[in-house]
């Protein structure tokens, strides 16, 4: 069975392969057009980083074993999310409380300082304890091939962030549904 038709001359191949040069006719309009297929290039990184597309995230966030550690963390609440928030109010409640003075000021002062403080890293750290361990065994479980070192290490770390600021940004809801997508 043949292809039906004659084999084309180099030259007729090459012809058809070529195509116009658009090449700049000065350096100015040669780096103009260089910035210009920059800023697209940069445009669709980041939204494909927005996106968790695993070829435009940084080295640290990809890998299966990485995506598994975000979407943990992202579908559930944790003590250690609530850190810097309690963290930024606690600190302007004891900033706040010796400026009014007083015994009943200073006696809650040293409360927060002496118990208050201390449960909250306890507490912190405990939970941000059980996350590595979790996600580690969870980790080593579906992906016994993968390189799973520093993964306890990450989802402890992206527990404790604000949800909000999380980067990439979440991709499941607390509970386990898919983040609506944005309008």
């Amino acid at each position: 069975m043949g292809k039906g038709r004659p084999t084309p001359k180099r030259r007729e191949a090459q012809g058809r392969r070529r195509q116009p040069v658009t090449a700049p006719t000065n350096r100015k309009e040669a780096y103009k057009q260089a910035r210009e297929r920059q800023a697209a290039e940069r445009i669709r990184a980041r939204e494909g980083m927005l996106k968790g597309e695993e070829r435009y995230l940084p080295a640290r966030d990809r890998g299966p074993a990485r995506k598994l550690a975000r979407d943990w963390v992202d579908s559930r609440r944790t003590i250690s999310q609530f850190f810097l928030p309690v963290s930024l109010v606690l600190l302007v409640v004891l900033w706040t409380i010796p400026m009014f003075g007083g015994q009943t000021g200073m006696l809650l002062y040293s409360y927060a300082i002496t118990i208050l403080w201390p449960l909250m890293i306890v507490a912190v750290a405990g939970s941000s304890f059980f996350v590595a361990q979790r996600v580690k065994k969870e980790a080593a479980k579906r992906f016994p091939d993968e390189n799973l070192k520093g993964v306890g290490f990450y989802a402890a770390m992206r527990a404790m962030q604000i949800r909000r600021l999380r980067f990439p940004p979440p991709m499941l809801l607390p509970g386990g549904k898919p983040v609506p997508p944005k309008r």
